[in-house]
């Protein structure tokens, strides 16, 4: 059970890297335009997704790399098989779900910045997931152990980061 997890989790790293790319990239001058100030809230810029998709390419291709040297233990998919396109469709779909997000907090009239439980922890993996489906559907348990982990692993690094002195919330 433990190797499914970590093989899971691996395999779901572009979408991880890609919904942390816009907090690495934040002070870069470029792109940095909100999409749409008015449903999405101004730190959903056009910087945000291209550095997501770039960060879920990149990731993959370094997975992709890693699997053609010889590292296939934790890989449940075969990565020579597919092209960069499944990282980028994970980055992409990171991104988009936590767009889809922001919009629904913006009609639920929840200020830019506050937290939206659940929701803020889930959005990119739902967006992460129906997008890689253009080119691969993961096993069923993969996609249940990402949905379910990757909300509790987010409260516990967001807690970490908080006890850090690094965050302001501890969620």
């Amino acid at each position: 059970m433990i190797e499914l997890i970590l093989k899971s989790l691996y395999f779901f790293l572009p979408a991880y890297f890609a919904n942390m790319a816009p907090v690495f990239v934040k002070k870069i001058p470029f792109l940095d335009r909100p999409i749409w100030t008015k449903k999405l809230g101004t730190h959903k810029t056009w910087r945000g997704v291209v550095s997501a998709v770039v960060f879920g390419g990149f990731v993959f291709w370094l997975q992709k790399v890693a699997y053609v040297a010889g590292f296939r233990s934790l890989a449940v998919i075969d990565y020579s098989d597919f092209s960069i396109v499944l990282g980028l469709l994970l980055g992409f779909g990171a991104i988009f779900g936590d767009a889809v997000k922001s919009y629904y907090k913006r009609i639920a009239e929840i200020k830019e910045g506050n937290p939206w439980p659940v929701f803020d922890q889930i959005d990119f993996v739902v967006g992460g997931l129906v997008f890689s489906w253009f080119v691969y559907v993961p096993q069923a348990e993969v996609a249940l152990i990402v949905l379910v982990l990757s909300p509790l692993l987010h409260f516990l690094i967001n807690y970490c980061g908080y006890l850090l002195g690094i965050r302001k919330v501890k969620y």
